[in-house]
């Protein structure tokens, strides 16, 4: 019986993957791409070394995402075999990285006399492929190459661990009631949707769990301060050594030896810290530059969070009759001060973004802005009854394709993320069109009424899909540097961040809003209260991502690992410096700090602030010249969107704005004051 992750379709048959089929295949992808390369080292050059291995490793590429995708929608029977592939690929991965007659044959091209005439792809992979090396340890030699590669297995290994404890810890816990009054305040969304996951577990009346939505709910409504505390204590410990599962799933020991293999990894290579190898592979030109970046952006923040903070401790006192704000309170005295304020909330939006409403309307705007048209095909199989497959066309020709998975449920991990099914590239067989996987966590349909949106879940799933449009509208045709790779980390994020801009104009509302019920527009008098509140608390929640990312960028810039001590310390300390909201002795956040631990922003969650300055700077021009303005839409897709990683992402910046990025942009979106003194 033929192993369908061995076939060589475009989308994965996703109704007759079985984990079973994960080991075998990837094993025999491996040695299939061994063999390439040592057949194409017999006469090394592009069409004989680099085209056949690019073709085999994608053909491995392809039978590795499914597996590693349903691992994180599906988790439970993927586990093993994703982590038993994870270890295969890590392996393979690694040795090719130290594989010095590879390196010889991109060193030979890049000295050749005819490089320079090469089209700008192929000598972006060739220059970026050099670096790669340099960073894989292709000059270390002995006992340092083998501790080299040794780290990076187990690496690869305590990530996985790592997000796995997380989900985990997040699913192990659950509070179950009877009584709809201890639920006082909560949404009816919210209600519907404990009630199903009450039955699910085959229980009456109501289940809140730590899942992203329920929590948000009850944190931002819930009158009941107990429950409020009750989940936030274990929602902040999860995966600890503290809280209600101390112990269970305990990230510490994990944490402690990520860093201490990073630092290790990033000494053999000859560099003062793992931030330093960080950066190496990034837009920013040194640490230094990011941790100045970040500083001078908390300075300018810091004030304005500080006077919001205030005022919400002021209107507790005042008007909720709370001397004293713990951390459970802040998000639901603030939902009481932004609608004493502005008289919205989210929870009176919902009803207007229907989430088939906003995905038919997100659909229309890209298609204004890029002249691009979106159609599902339900004959794709899929892996879950809520997924989605859709067609991406210009001029009624395919270009892409994408899955879409929108819901939350038990086994699928939180967040949202997109990531690749395959790449475009020129192959073997013609041109592979690129298709990805979107997928968010927000409510799901009950009963009758349809999954409605926060209009913070409506920018998420609009930042998304700009991930998405990044990797399918790419016209460079070489795997290494078509769509979102070989761009650099931090500039990952600008086409995410500067396509939400769309959900806060009234053109663009007008097209991603209707009510459930009736279709009727979003009121004006709502609209206008809701782009008041933008920037309400926008300061605190700066802030918010600056301890994030200072927190990151500091704890890896450390020459060596760190205890679970010293981490703590150092996060007591950033927050010292830049946080205004209190927190609890036994907040665990790093333990569940996924996207540096088990993602890929170690040394780099500053990319989200770095990014936004380019996306809001980016932003800028149409709002100058309209934000459907055609000529301008089609220039950045243009500049940045087909461009991926082919070129310098700062010379891309320059050509679609005219000039370097300014910070200003970024500011007044947020409404800091642009004139502030900085430290």
């Amino acid at each position: 019986m033929s192993n369908p992750l061995s076939e060589n379709a475009l989308l994965p048959p996703f109704d007759r993957l079985h984990p079973e089929h994960a080991e075998p295949a990837i094993g025999e992808l491996i040695d299939a791409c061994r063999e390439v390369l040592r057949e194409g080292l017999r006469q090394p050059g592009w069409d004989t070394t680099l085209a056949p291995l690019e073709e085999a490793e994608d053909r491995l590429s392809r039978a590795f995402s499914p597996v590693s995708h349903l691992n994180s929608v599906l988790s439970g029977d993927w586990r093993a075999p994703y982590e038993a592939a994870l270890a295969e690929v890590t392996a393979y991965s690694t040795e090719q990285g130290q594989n010095r007659e590879l390196f010889e044959v991109y060193r030979d091209i890049a000295g050749s006399d005819e490089f320079a005439q090469w089209p700008q792809a192929r000598r972006q992979m060739i220059e970026l492929g050099l670096r790669d090396f340099r960073l894989g340890g292709v000059a270390l030699d002995g006992e340092e190459r083998e501790r080299f590669a040794a780290n990076k297995r187990r690496l690869a290994e305590l990530s996985s661990r790592f997000a796995n404890n997380v989900l985990d810890a997040t699913n192990a816990w659950t509070h179950h009631t009877r009584d709809v009054e201890e639920l006082a305040g909560l949404p009816a969304t919210a209600l519907a949707a404990a009630e199903e996951a009450a039955r699910n577990r085959d229980q009456e009346g109501w289940t809140i769990t730590l899942d992203g939505p329920c929590y948000l709910a009850v944190m931002t409504h819930a009158d009941n301060r107990d429950l409020r505390e009750m989940v936030y204590r274990a929602f902040v410990s999860r995966a600890s050594d503290v809280g209600p599962q101390a112990g269970a799933f305990d990230n510490s020991a994990v944490m402690e030896e990520i860093l201490t293999l990073r630092a290790e990894q990033a000494q053999l290579l000859g560099f003062g810290s793992y931030a330093e190898l960080s950066v190496a592979r990034k837009m920013a030109t040194d640490a230094a530059t990011v941790t100045r970046f970040l500083e001078d952006l908390a300075a300018r923040a810091r004030p304005a969070a500080e006077r919001e903070f205030a005022e919400l401790q002021a209107f507790a006192r005042e008007t909720l009759d709370l001397d004293h704000l713990h951390p459970w309170d802040i998000p639901w005295a603030a939902e009481k001060l932004k609608q004493a304020r502005y008289a919205v909330s989210q929870e009176a939006l919902r009803p207007y973004f229907p989430f088939p409403r906003v995905l038919e309307g997100l659909f229309a705007v890209v298609e204004k802005l890029f002249a691009v048209t979106v159609e599902e095909d339900t004959s794709v199989p899929v892996w879950h009854e809520d997924v989605q497959f859709f067609w991406l066309s210009r001029d009624g020709e395919r270009i892409a394709g994408f899955y879409l998975d929108p819901f939350a449920r038990e086994r699928k991990r939180g967040g949202a993320w997109m990531d690749t099914v395959t790449t475009r590239r020129q192959g073997a067989g013609g041109l592979q069109l690129p298709v990805a996987y979107l997928v968010c966590n927000f409510s799901a349909a009950t009963g009758d009424t349809p999954s409605l949106l926060t209009h913070n879940e409506v920018t998420t799933l609009f930042h998304e899909f700009g991930h998405g449009l990044h990797h399918m509208l790419t016209r460079v045709d070489v795997a290494a540097v078509s769509g979102i790779n070989g761009v650099a980390w931090d500039a990952v994020e600008l086409p995410s961040q500067f396509l939400e801009n769309w959900c806060w104009e009234p053109e663009a509302i007008a097209m991603i809003s209707g009510h459930y019920k009736t279709g009727a527009a979003l009121p004006q008098a709502l609209q206008e209260k809701m782009l008041a509140a933008r920037n309400f608390q926008s300061a605190m929640f700066t802030v918010r991502q600056l301890e994030f990312a200072l927190f990151d960028f500091l704890l890896h810039s450390r020459p060596g690992g760190a205890t679970a001590q010293e981490i703590q310390q150092l996060l007591d300390e950033v927050r010292a410096r830049v946080a205004v909201v209190p927190v609890i002795a036994d907040n665990r956040f790093q333990h569940s700090f996924s996207h540096i631990f088990a993602g890929g922003y170690a040394a780099g969650y500053y990319s989200y602030k770095w990014a936004e300055v380019l996306s809001a700077d980016a932003f800028s021009l149409f709002e100058e010249q309209g934000i459907f303005d055609r000529d301008t839409g089609q220039h950045f897709l243009h500049c940045i969107l087909e461009q991926g990683g082919s070129r310098d992402a700062l010379d891309l910046f320059t050509e679609f704005r005219g000039r370097e990025p300014k910070i200003d942009a970024l500011l007044r979106h947020s409404g800091i004051d642009s004139t502030a003194e900085t430290a």
